[in-house]
């Protein structure tokens, strides 16, 4: 079977690291400044970037500097003891390293009809939630930020928000790993408001605490935004099942731990991919029949129940064969 691109190559851009500083332990910030010294495409709050490292990895980071400049981007990064490579890759580069990245894309946008914005954030999720407040402080928006971490010392970023013109807005919690010391979510998030909505980021047992929080007072899933940097692990059977290729119909067999992308791409079949969790949605693809077993984070409820798409880095099947629009 010939090679086959079903991925039109994204706008790539070459970039080099013009400062590192450590932020938090374990923690770093790049900024990233065009090779060519032209600025750089310009971004909406919440949106991220895919750095393309020198050893083939592609990870996403968010944005977390001011949408108005267009000198540089700047991510930071969370050393992982359990990293699948990215963060330890990101955090043995160097100044004056170059680097090819995407331009920025929004999967975690900010509602600006909104009369009022609670940012929620723990650990290494303060990145696009202080661009959040960047652009609401800059626009005259109401809200409120929420931080969490264990210490002061694993909070990054905490002077540049003690210093910045909307402190009075900011609030930190740090609890010293002392469940006593730990505030109410219920009582910092409030009772529903038809007219606010909630953005939370972090590790993912925090962002399920946030919106189960949210739920049970009543808020609506609509209100309610959330941005993955991770997902948890997947302990569900990876049993086999079969795929077809509606252009030729060709029925290639996916056997138990093995991705669909890694099937067709052994058939020389290539599918975009980035993160590889179901995070990004770089790879999705229509399902023109049969019922995927979606295990993505980045489908709504509402499309996965449609069952006309799905993410082959992760998602499987529930019926014997998927019929694909490839």
């Amino acid at each position: 079977m010939a090679r086959v691109s079903l991925y039109e190559s994204a706008t790539m851009i070459d970039v080099i690291i013009t400062a590192i500083e450590q932020q938090a332990q374990d923690i770093l910030s790049f900024d990233l400044a065009r090779a060519d010294g032209e600025p750089l495409p310009a971004f909406s709050a919440g949106a991220h970037i895919d750095v393309h490292l020198p050893d083939g990895l592609i990870r996403q980071y968010s944005l977390c500097n001011h949408p108005e400049e267009r000198h540089r981007y700047q991510i930071a990064v969370l050393r992982s003891a359990d990293s699948r490579g990215g963060s330890i890759a990101m955090h043995g580069l160097e100044q004056g390293v170059r680097l090819r990245i995407s331009e920025p894309r929004n999967l975690f946008p900010l509602q600006h009809d909104a009369k009022r914005h609670l940012l929620m954030a723990g650990g290494i999720g303060i990145t696009p939630i202080l661009c959040m407040a960047e652009r609401l402080s800059h626009t005259g928006g109401d809200f409120t930020l929420h931080y969490f971490a264990r210490s002061a010392q694993q909070a990054a970023f905490v002077e540049r928000l003690r210093q910045s013109p909307f402190a009075d807005r900011v609030h930190l919690h740090f609890d010293n790993g002392e469940p006593s010391k730990r505030p109410d979510t219920a009582a910092l998030i409030g009772p529903a408001d038809p007219h606010a909505h909630l953005y939370v980021c972090g590790p993912g047992g925090f962002m399920e605490h946030v919106l189960g929080s949210a739920r049970d007072l009543g808020w609506a899933n609509d209100n309610l935004h959330r941005e993955y940097f991770s997902a948890e692990p997947d302990d569900q059977p990876k049993s086999g099942f079969e795929i077809q290729l509606a252009s030729s119909g060709e029925v290639l067999q996916v056997p138990e731990g093995v991705s669909v992308v890694e099937v067709l791409r052994g058939v020389g079949v290539e599918i975009p991919v980035s993160c590889e969790q179901g995070i990004c949605g770089t790879c999705l693809t229509r399902v023109l029949d049969g019922e995927p077993d979606h295990r993505d984070l980045f489908l709504t409820e509402d499309e996965q129940a449609a069952n006309d798409q799905f993410t082959p880095c992760c998602s499987r099947a529930k019926s014997a064969r998927l019929v694909l629009d490839i």
